[in-house]
């Protein structure tokens, strides 16, 4: 359903970044291209989640969220790492064939 959808997105993103590390640089590049896409998601995810924040500045914004906010954010957080798994997996492919 909705979450086979973010991980295919990620798996394209995966193949779109592969092929432009291979076709615009060189092989050695598919690492860092793929790796770089994850790594932002995984940011992205991180910074929507609320992880950079401290114990009480969390409290005080789940206390004034809605229940509907709540899961929209969980869902975007969820979507957001389901996008980077695919390109972490090319990127750790890459580098242990590559090395």
């Amino acid at each position: 359903g909705d979450k086979m959808k973010y991980l295919l997105l990620g798996m394209l993103l995966a193949l779109v970044g592969t092929l432009a590390s291979i076709v615009i640089w060189d092989i050695e590049m598919v690492t860092t291209i793929t790796g770089g896409i994850g790594l932002f998601f995984i940011v992205i995810s991180f910074i929507i989640s609320g992880a950079f924040v401290s114990g009480d500045r969390m409290r005080a914004n789940l206390a004034a969220e809605s229940i509907e906010g709540r899961n929209q954010r969980n869902g975007t957080v969820l979507h957001s790492v389901l996008i980077a798994i695919p390109n972490f997996a090319v990127a750790i492919l890459f580098y242990f064939l590559l090395n």
